[in-house]
């Protein structure tokens, strides 16, 4: 039996970046060998086990043959006499099928060392071209790994993964957990640049592939079209630490505009409506969780609103509260208004413009926060009247900022 180390943990340590998960691969041993040493099987596809102390991942050398469409069209052969070799070249790129031995020695059968020091994504075989996967996570990686670009060799054998279809077989959740792991990447249009480059992202996400070439309305630069602005919200969004449902919501908060008939550009008139719309079909298509597809959806229905918040009437601001749920769930609403700010500063030139409508409507919402329901309670005959008061007094707790 023999033990090697795989996969990112010796692509990230080769290129000096913290190493988070360690995989391993087990060369020459079998599920009840593995057992016997006291290591848990939890692999259903295929034998991984984790190990007793350290909890790590133990995997057993194993070959692979296509033999359906889709990246579940797989079967799996591990046995003790696959190698080592046999192994790491069923996997994706050069960079991730390095292999370190306990003692440190590297074993690079497929020199990706080299492209390493290239800082080029490479396919190691053509069996790439079986796992419709591995275009989502070329895009991941090109997202995380600023200074990498992909062989043009392995850029058309994707596209020709499209061309066949293969993208189409992809399943929602897998869609998803890939997107996500993406847009919490430094650099997430990255990843979109990648899809667009090989066709997949008009299968995957057509209602974000429409926005390029759209231009946006004469207020708003309309020299950078509309998909150009997006990834502009995203990477902002990115570029401060902002959580995943920000950053998705960044992403979808204009998807109206790729709908305006080319005959009424730049403008976008009623463009809120039909973003909603396809925020939900979007979310609904990919099975987006819950907390993403919901703030999405407020923040293609409101970002315009909130652009324009020092020009609300109080009573409409306390509107805007109720409808986006604030007082209930203040910490939401205060992701809102990060999700707002990245698209008030996703274009150039305003990356560091101050954006007051934020700290205005959190001031507003705190004054609004801050009636005394107990009193109005205490005071009103007609349980009827109890909301209508509540609410009166949170819109003269808002005019009052504005006198």
């Amino acid at each position: 039996m023999q033990v090697f180390a795989v996969g990112g943990a010796v692509r990230d340590s080769l290129l000096g970046l913290p190493v988070k998960d360690r995989d391993y691969v087990v060369v020459g041993a079998t599920p009840e060998q593995m057992a016997a040493q006291g290591f848990l099987p939890v692999g259903k596809d295929f034998p991984v086990f984790l190990h007793p102390e350290t909890h790590e991942e133990y995997a057993l050398a194993r070959t692979e043959r296509k033999t359906a469409p889709g990246y579940k069209g797989f079967v799996i052969h591990a046995d003790p006499d696959v190698t080592l070799e046999q192994d790491l070249a069923r996997r994706d790129f050069t960079v991730n099928a390095i292999a370190q031995t306990e003692n440190g020695e590297l074993i690079d059968p497929y020199h990706g060392r080299a492209d390493l020091t290239a800082r080029i994504f490479r396919h190691v075989s053509a069996a790439f071209a079986e796992d419709p996967v591995r275009i989502l996570r070329a895009a991941r990686f090109m997202a995380r790994f600023a200074d990498f670009t992909i062989a043009s060799e392995t850029m058309a054998l994707m596209q020709q993964m499209v061309a066949n279809g293969e993208v189409d077989h992809l399943v929602p959740e897998r869609v998803w957990q890939e997107l996500a792991r993406g847009l919490m990447e430094a650099h997430p249009s990255r990843m979109f640049a990648t899809l667009r480059e090989c066709g997949a992202l008009v299968r995957i996400m057509p209602e974000i592939d429409c926005l390029f070439g759209v231009p946006q309305p004469p207020q708003h630069h309309p020299e950078i079209d509309t998909g150009v602005h997006v990834m502009m919200v995203v990477d902002y969004a990115a570029s401060q630490d902002y959580a995943l449902p920000v950053r998705f919501a960044a992403l979808t908060h204009d998807l109206g505009k790729g709908t305006t008939p080319p005959e009424l550009w730049p403008r976008h008139h009623g463009h809120e409506a039909r973003s909603v719309a396809l925020v939900q079909q979007l979310c609904s298509r990919l099975r987006v969780p819950n907390e993403s597809r919901d703030l999405a959806v407020i923040a293609a229905r409101y970002h315009g609103d909130i652009h324009r918040a020092r020009q609300l009437r109080a009573d409409t601001i306390v509107k805007l509260f109720e409808a986006t749920d604030a007082f209930r769930r203040p910490q939401r609403f205060a992701e809102l208004l990060q999700a707002c700010e990245s698209d008030a500063r996703g274009r150039t030139g305003y990356e560091t413009v101050d954006y007051p409508a934020a700290e205005y409507l959190q001031t507003a919402l705190h004054a609004a926060q801050q009636i005394d329901t107990a009193a109005i309670v205490a005071a009103t005959a007609g349980p009827d009247q109890i909301g209508l008061r509540i609410r009166a007094a949170r819109i003269q707790a808002v005019a009052n900022l504005q006198l």
